[in-house]
């Protein structure tokens, strides 16, 4: 059998990358007062606007504050043990579902081959797992875990150049 250089690959969105390493960096501070979307930008090299349309949403969503002001910016709403993974992905992004069959949206017989998919159950098994893990994994658990962290981490194009 020949090999093949593709790769199957199931990606987290930028609204949900982002969203979660905006959400740490509130959850670093938190109880220290707000932190500005200009901070946690420059501190995680994130696009400003992008970050001030997420924090938009996840104010909406209730996961954090808003104070206006010289000394204003945004913070969690609730302490960081409170809030799951899950949570800022379902604020930012929505329901997470590998196949659209298995989405809480999907209309029973949209689907020409639901009878006789023997996939199905699979993509149904996975989805939940990856709901069980995002819904057990607090925000205090991404800080102060630091292997998560650097798997959230962007890799530093330029090493040499010392971050604040």
């Amino acid at each position: 059998m020949a090999e093949s250089n593709s790769s199957f690959s199931m990606r987290v969105s930028s609204k949900a990358h982002y969203g979660l390493r905006m959400m740490t960096e509130f959850a670093r501070v938190y109880g220290s007062g707000p932190l500005s979307i200009a901070e946690v930008a420059r501190v995680e090299r994130l696009p400003l606007a992008y970050l001030e349309q997420l924090a938009g949403q996840l104010r909406r969503g209730g996961l954090v504050e808003s104070t206006r002001g010289v000394h204003g910016g945004y913070s969690l709403t609730r302490s960081p043990e409170l809030i799951s993974v899950l949570e800022v992905v379902h604020t930012v992004e929505g329901e997470v579902a590998p196949v659209q069959c298995v989405s809480t949206e999907y209309v029973s017989g949209s689907c020409a081959r639901e009878g006789e998919c023997a996939s199905r159950g699979l993509w149904m098994r996975l989805k939940e797992s990856i709901d069980s893990v995002l819904r057990q994994t607090t925000l205090a658990e991404l800080i102060h875990d630091h292997s998560l962290l650097e798997a959230m981490a962007p890799v530093d194009p330029h090493p040499e150049v010392a971050r604040d």
